[in-house]
């Protein structure tokens, strides 16, 4: 029963993720925590990873939670379920959108999609921030309080590093892959060996 119920949610996922793998993030959480799967912690050491290793993110997440909640089979039926929407999808656009591409309402619709996909990767990056830059859940109630105290609720290594890296992309315009294995390297640095 949990491979297809494996499948049936990554396969909504995969169906509703307008955008890529970081507008995915929020659905994969809220469909986690709906299963009682796992953390919010174990999800975002799940995003860490897949956002390390080759291949798009949404697949990699999808691969590492189904192996998580059902072993390998369960890491198949996942990337499975992710998959088969981008799959059923493009084929259909693939039929009709060149024939239609100048209607206007496919114009329109795609025009209301993108500030949709803006959104969900902006919640994303909240929710990873929550579990990487803050020692504690910030909401909007305890912003305040976060404030006044900053050392109760931010975690000034994860900081320390988000600052290295963007000084190593903009400053320094590094390759992100070298900029992903120098982060590894400074993580293990900071939070195991200090």
């Amino acid at each position: 029963m949990i491979y297809i119920k494996l499948f049936l949610t990554f396969f909504k996922i995969g169906l509703f993720s307008f955008g890529g793998g970081y507008a995915m993030i929020p659905l994969i959480e809220k469909e986690l925590e709906s299963h009682n799967w796992m953390t919010s912690s174990q999800f975002y050491n799940i995003i860490a990873v897949s956002e390390t290793t080759p291949g798009p993110i949404s697949v990699n997440s999808a691969t590492f939670v189904g192996y998580e909640v059902g072993g390998i089979f369960g890491s198949i039926v996942a990337t499975m379920g992710v998959a088969t929407p981008s799959l059923i999808l493009i084929l259909i656009i693939c039929k009709y959108l060149l024939k239609y591409q100048d209607n206007g309402i496919f114009k329109n619709a795609f025009s209301g999609i993108r500030p949709v996909v803006a959104g969900l990767i902006i919640a994303a990056a909240f929710f990873v921030a929550q579990t990487s830059v803050f020692k504690k859940s910030v909401t909007v109630s305890t912003i305040h309080d976060a404030a006044i105290h900053p050392f109760k609720y931010l975690n000034f290594k994860s900081i320390l590093i988000l600052v290295i890296v963007t000084l190593m992309l903009e400053k320094f315009k590094l390759h992100p892959i070298l900029v992903i294995f120098l982060s590894g390297v400074i993580g293990v640095v900071f939070f195991y060996i200090i």
